[in-house]
């Protein structure tokens, strides 16, 4: 026993530190993951511009970007189509009109889609 009568805590090993860093790593990614799926469902239900914007500005802090392709050409493999508006113009045909739901990609990775209204035509 040392003076204060405390017994010396043993070093932990470099494996015991690997194992408690890959934890903590685990735990800290599952709750970013758990932190930015509570900010997209409120994002869904806010009425508030000011509010969108601020959560938003937050996600986009941590890698977390919005998806708005108005004027792309619609890509099925990253949009998800959700109505069509007829055109004349054939340069629009393809083309995003509008974004009817946003997306949210996490540094290039797709957490949602966003569905879109496409310009099709007559």
């Amino acid at each position: 026993m040392t003076e204060g009568g405390t017994e010396p805590v043993p070093a932990a090993s470099d494996a015991d530190v690997e194992t408690m860093t890959a934890s903590l790593l685990d735990q800290a990614l599952a709750e970013r993951r758990a932190l930015v799926q509570l900010c997209l469902y409120a994002l869904d239900r806010a009425r508030s511009s000011g509010v969108v914007e601020r959560i938003e500005d937050g996600l986009a802090a941590i890698g977390v970007v919005a998806l708005r392709p108005d004027g792309e050409r619609f890509d099925p493999s990253v949009h998800e189509a959700g109505g069509v508006v007829p055109t004349e113009d054939a340069a629009l045909d393809g083309l995003v009109a509008e974004t009817e739901v946003v997306g949210f990609a996490d540094r290039g990775r797709t957490l949602r889609a966003p569905i879109v209204t496409v310009y099709t035509s007559r």
